[in-house]
C-alpha cells in the first residue's frame, strides 16, 4: 500500500516527484520510510521498482529498460468493471454478462433499470466501489458501464500527439458524449447496445464491440460521470468517490506504466499538464451535484453500507421483493384450462401421411439414433420449405430454354437464421440447405437448476438483423420459456414482431398459448401440437429430449460427481489434461468457446440440466482432433 506519496504535487517538477519517490512506502519492510534523497535518474529507478515492481532494474544510474516486446495490446475499456462473473464474499457468483429473465409473462419488460453514476479523479478507486457495490447487493444481474469506452477516434494529428503523451484525454473533449447518452438510454429501456472497445495503447476502437442488456442495476462510471448534464438527467443516484490526490498518482503511475504501455516521464509530464488542471476544472465540482460523497473509495465500508441500503429501498419501491423470485416465468406459463381453439398465429404442417409417417419413427423410443437423425432432418426440411411460404415474394417474369416466357415467384425478404442452442442448431442444416447463403444467428439459453429458469448466456447475431425476416429455430417447445426469451433478445435488437416466425418440429398446447398471447404478431409455424406437459416440463406423449437423442448425449457415465456424458482423460508428454467428450463436435466447440470468451477459468460446460464436467486450466484451446485441452 502507497503512503503519504509525492505530497505538494500540484507545484512539484518533474525532479521534484522523482525525488519524493524516496519517501514511499513499497511492500517491502526494509524499503518503509527510506528519505534518502538520491539524484533523479536513480530514485526515478526505485520509484519503476515501487510502483511495477520490475525486478530486472540495476543500480548502476542508466535509464530504465525498455519496455516488453510482447506487452498485451489491448486493454478492455480501459476499465475492469466489466468483467463477466463477480464472486461476492458469501461465494455467489453474479452474473454481469447474460442474465435471467428481464420480463414477465407476456413478454413485457418489468420495470426501468436503477441507474447509479460513479464518479472521481483518475485512479481514485471508482470501480472497487462499484464491485463493492455488487457484492454486497448480491443482485442476480448488474451492468457496469465504464466511461473509458467512449473516447473519440483519434486523427493521425493526435495520435502523434499521445504517442509524446501530449494529448488530453481527460478534457471533455476526448469523450463522445452523445453516443455515451444514447446508450445509458438504451440499457435503462432494457434495449441492446453495442459498447465500443477502446484500446489504450493504439487509441483506437476495437472491431468488435461489446454487446450489453440493460438490467436490475446499471452503475455508469468514468471520470466526468457528472459534466453533461443530459447525462446526469439520466442517473438515479450520484456517487463522488474522493481520494487523497498522492494515492490517485502512486495508482495512475502503476497502471499506464504496467498495463497501457506507457513510460514514467510521459505519465508525470501527462499528470501535471493534464490530469491535475482536468480535476479542478471539470472533475471536482462534481461533488456539489453528488447525492454521496465517498472518501477513500472502497475501503469505507460505512459509505458502502449507505450506498447500498439506499439501492435496495429505492428497488423496493419499484416493485422488486428480493424475498421472492420475479421472474419466476416457467411454472406461471404452465396453463390448466387452454382454450379449445388454437391461436390463429399459429400454422401446424398439413398432416399427410409422410408426415405422420416421420413422427411415428421420431417419437418411437426403440428408433436407432441414426435413423432417428435421418427422419428428423426429412421433417426439419418439410418445416423449413413451409416456412417458405411466409416470406414475402413478388412476380417475376423469366425465359424457358424453349424461348417462351414464364411468369413465377421470386422472393424479395432478407433471410436469417437464428437457432436457439443446443437442440435448435439441429436445424441449421435444413434452413442452408434451402435458403443459398443464409446468414446465421446463434442464441444460448440453458435452465438454471436451482429455479428452472432459463438464462440467457450467450448470443451471436448478425449485423442489421433489423432488416431481415427472422427464422427462430427450435426443435421442442413446451413452455414456451426459452423461446420467449430468445423473441425478447430480437425485439431488444429492434426486429419488428411481424417479422419473426418460430418454427419447431413439436409445440406443446401450453407453449403455443403462452407465446401468441405474449407475441401476437410472431408467427407460430410446428409440425404437430401435443396437449400437455408433464412436472419435468417435457411434452406429453412428445418425443424425449431431442438434443440428447439427436447427439447421442443421453447415456450418463457412472463416474464421478461431474459425470455428465462419457469422456475418457488422457496426458500429453508434459502431464496436461485432456477430455475426449462423446458428442457432437461442432456444439461442444461452440460451448468451448462461448465460455472461454466470456473469461471463465473453470470451464463449465452445460448439457441440458446436467454438468458435464470441469476443465480448470487458465488457458484452453481446442484442436481439429476433436480434444479439448
Amino acid at each position: 500500500m502507497f503512503v503519504a506519496m509525492f505530497p505538494h504535487t500540484e507545484s512539484m517538477s518533474l525532479d521534484g516527484l522523482y525525488r519524493s519517490a524516496a519517501v514511499c512506502s513499497t511492500r517491502s519492510a526494509s524499503m518503509c520510510c527510506t528519505q534518502q534523497i538520491c539524484p533523479p535518474d536513480v530514485l526515478r529507478r526505485r520509484m519503476i521498482f515501487t510502483i511495477s515492481e520490475f525486478t530486472s532494474i540495476c543500480n548502476s544510474g542508466s535509464a530504465a529498460p525498455p519496455l516488453p516486446l510482447h506487452r498485451p495490446m489491448r486493454t478492455i475499456s480501459g476499465s475492469k468493471s466489466e468483467d463477466h462473473l463477480i464472486t461476492t464474499e458469501s461465494g455467489r457468483r453474479i452474473y454481469t454478462k447474460g442474465r435471467p429473465p428481464w420480463y414477465d409473462r407476456e413478454g413485457k419488460i418489468l420495470k426501468q433499470p436503477y441507474v447509479v453514476g460513479i464518479c472521481g479523479g483518475s485512479a481514485s478507486g471508482k470501480t472497487t466501489v462499484a464491485r463493492r457495490i455488487i457484492e454486497r447487493l448480491e443482485m442476480p444481474w448488474v451492468t457496469v458501464l465504464s466511461m473509458d469506452s467512449f473516447y473519440k477516434v483519434l486523427t493521425d494529428g493526435q495520435h502523434h500527439l499521445a504517442a509524446k503523451s501530449e494529448y488530453n484525454f481527460d478534457h471533455p473533449q476526448a469523450f463522445d458524449f452523445d453516443l455515451m447518452c444514447e446508450t445509458v438510454r438504451r440499457l435503462r429501456e432494457g434495449k441492446n447496445v453495442e459498447v465500443p472497445v477502446y484500446d489504450f495503447t493504439t487509441h483506437r476502437r476495437d472491431k468488435q464491440p461489446k454487446l450489453m442488456y440493460g438490467a436490475d442495476i446499471l452503475i455508469f462510471e468514468g471520470i466526468l460521470a457528472f459534466h453533461n448534464k443530459e447525462l446526469v438527467d439520466l442517473l438515479d443516484m450520484k456517487v463522488f468517490v474522493d481520494t487523497d490526490p498522492d494515492i490517485r498518482l502512486a495508482r495512475r503511475l502503476e497502471r499506464d506504466i504496467q498495463d497501457r504501455g506507457r513510460d514514467l516521464p510521459g505519465v508525470l509530464t501527462q499528470y501535471l499538464r493534464f490530469v491535475k488542471p482536468a480535476f479542478d476544472t471539470f472533475i471536482a465540482p462534481g461533488m456539489k451535484i453528488a447525492d454521496i460523497i465517498v472518501p477513500r473509495g472502497g475501503e469505507n465500508e460505512v459509505a458502502i453500507d449507505l450506498i447500498v441500503k439506499q439501492v435496495k429501498t429505492q428497488l423496493a419501491e419499484r416493485g422488486y421483493d428480493a424475498s421472492k423470485n420475479p421472474y419466476s416465468q416457467r411454472a406461471g406459463m404452465v396453463q390448466k384450462d387452454l382454450p379449445l381453439q388454437l391461436p390463429r398465429t399459429l400454422t401446424v404442417v398439413s398432416q399427410t401421411p409422410q408426415v405422420r409417417g416421420l413422427h411415428t419413427f421420431i417419437r418411437d423410443r426403440k428408433t436407432p439414433r441414426d435413423e432417428f437423425n435421418f427422419y428428423s432432418n426429412r421433417l426439419m426440411r418439410i418445416l423449413i420449405e413451409n416456412a417458405m411460404n411466409f416470406m414475402r415474394f413478388e412476380d417475376a417474369t423469366v425465359t424457358t430454354p424453349t424461348m417462351e416466357k414464364f411468369v413465377g415467384k421470386r422472393n424479395t425478404a432478407q433471410i436469417c437464421g437464428v437457432t436457439i442452442m443446443r437442440a435448435g442448431e439441429t436445424m441449421e442444416h435444413a434452413l442452408r440447405a434451402v435458403v443459398k447463403d443464409c446468414k446465421m444467428g446463434k442464441i444460448l439459453i440453458q435452465t438454471n437448476e436451482k429455479t428452472m429458469e432459463p438464462e440467457l448466456f450467450y448470443l451471436r447475431l448478425p449485423k442489421n438483423i433489423h432488416q431481415y425476416k427472422v427464422l427462430l429455430m427450435d426443435a421442442t417447445v413446451a413452455t414456451g420459456a426459452a423461446a420467449m426469451m430468445a423473441i425478447r433478445v430480437l425485439l431488444d435488437h429492434d426486429v419488428l414482431e411481424e417479422n419473426i416466425l418460430l418454427l419447431s418440429l413439436l409445440m406443446a398446447g401450453t407453449g403455443v398459448h403462452s407465446l401468441a398471447y405474449a407475441f401476437p404478431k410472431v408467427t407460430l409455424l410446428t409440425t404437430a401440437v401435443d396437449p400437455d406437459i408433464n412436472e419435468l416440463y417435457y411434452v406429453i406423449p412428445g418425443m424425449g429430449n431431442f438434443g440428447d437423442r439427436y447427439y447421442g448425449t443421453e447415456a450418463v457415465a457412472a463416474c464421478d460427481d461431474s459425470s455428465g456424458l462419457e469422456f475418457e482423460t488422457i496426458r500429453d508428454e508434459n502431464g496436461n489434461c485432456a477430455l475426449i467428450l462423446d458428442a457432437n463436435v461442432r456444439i461442444i466447440n461452440v460451448i468451448i468457446e462461448l465460455f472461454v470468451g466470456l473469461g471463465f477459468e473453470d470451464l463449465k460446460l452445460l448439457q441440458s440440466k446436467r454438468t458435464l464436467t470441469y476443465l480448470k486450466k487458465t488457458q484452453t484451446k481446442i484442436s481439429s482432433e476433436n480434444h479439448i485441452h
